[in-house]
């Protein structure tokens, strides 16, 4: 009876549990998640996409591992050529809230993947969207759910942002944190096994 070859190690270069929750939709569960320690400041004028590519791969490169892939994603929320922060406190998410209110923003979603032989793949995802209208209530109920802690651009649309959001184009697990057509297409690329 032949055995089937080992499945190489996935590190996740991420702590985020919205990433590993998305890699397990595609029957993936990480060996490893390493979280990268690195510094994210955008670097003086650079643009959102090249900065969450460049994020991405920094991320990848951090975790490498001669033995295993690693995977890492960067999502950011860009407002014009503005890059939007991770919302720490509600004074940031709010600002956040009212830029985005009414208005069509672009969300991108690096991935890297480092392979063993350490080749490096990328791919960008990048989505449109628009929230409708926000009042300075709705704005408030947003910010007392706590939903917004965290999330880069103050918003979580896999919670109760998606019932404010009136209209998107590209990919719905991009703006989670990772492109599930997208990473699926990268793991496939280098080999990787992946029904």
């Amino acid at each position: 009876m032949a055995t089937l070859p080992e499945q190489p190690a996935l590190i996740l270069a991420s702590a985020s549990p919205r990433r590993r929750d998305l890699l397990a939709r595609l029957g993936i569960d990480p060996q490893h998640i390493c979280a990268a320690d690195i510094d994210e400041t955008p670097l003086k004028a650079e643009l959102p996409r090249v900065y969450a590519q460049r994020m991405a791969r920094e991320k990848a490169q951090a975790a490498a591992d001669p033995n295993a892939f690693v995977l890492a994603g960067d999502t950011v929320v860009a407002c014009g050529r503005r890059i939007l922060p991770k919302a720490e406190d509600e004074a940031t998410a709010r600002a956040c809230l009212q830029l985005l209110s009414g208005r069509r923003h672009t969300v991108l979603s690096a991935i890297a993947l480092r392979a063993p032989d350490g080749t490096m793949r990328e791919r960008l995802s990048e989505t449109k969207v628009r929230f409708k209208g926000l009042s300075e209530a709705e704005i408030a109920a947003y910010i007392a759910s706590g939903e917004w802690q965290g999330k880069a651009g103050g918003y979580a649309i896999q919670g109760r942002a998606e019932g404010l959001i009136a209209w998107i184009a590209g990919s719905h697990s991009g703006v989670v944190g990772l492109p599930l057509f997208d990473t699926r297409a990268l793991l496939k690329s280098a080999g990787f096994p992946i029904g």
